[in-house]
């Protein structure tokens, strides 16, 4: 077996040239864009959820169903995975995040990130509802700006 010649020479370099090629935004506006039709996409395992909870109204897609399910002529696509649809990709501290929003991006879609992710979310002071939903659904209420009392 031949291995080819790397890329980049760490993952440090690898999420940066990621970064540069998406959108990273803050809470605030990644609430914004979700309240004017961008989709909140949690990418995280089902115990990381279940450990940090979830964004309310978001969308659960795992990490390695991600592409088939947002790209509309994938064969495999959810029902809102439209031509222009926004994606606005979340993950525990914007990590792996912004190599799937890349990931996306790398395929035509609409997509940015939240920079610190759910983390950042909840020290936002934005709503965090206890997970974790099966994947393939989405929360029973919209992001909101006050936080879940704990």
């Amino acid at each position: 077996m031949t291995f080819s010649r790397p890329t980049f020479a760490s993952v440090d370099e690898l999420l940066a040239h990621a970064r540069a090629g998406i959108e990273r935004l803050t809470p605030a506006q990644a609430r914004e864009r979700a309240a004017t039709g961008s989709l909140i996409v949690d990418i995280r395992p089902a115990w990381q959820r279940e450990v940090d909870g979830e964004i309310p109204g978001s969308l659960i897609i795992e990490r390695n169903h991600l592409e088939w399910r947002l790209h509309p002529g994938s064969g495999a696509s959810i029902p809102q995975a439209a031509d222009g649809q926004q994606w606005i990709i979340v993950c525990t501290e914007g990590y792996t995040s912004s190599l799937a929003a890349a990931s996306l991006v790398s395929l035509g879609l609409p997509a940015a990130d939240i920079v610190g992710g759910v983390y950042a979310w909840r020290d936002a002071g934005f709503a965090i509802a206890d997970g974790a939903s099966p994947v393939l659904t989405v929360g029973d209420s919209p992001p909101t700006t006050t936080r879940d009392p704990a």
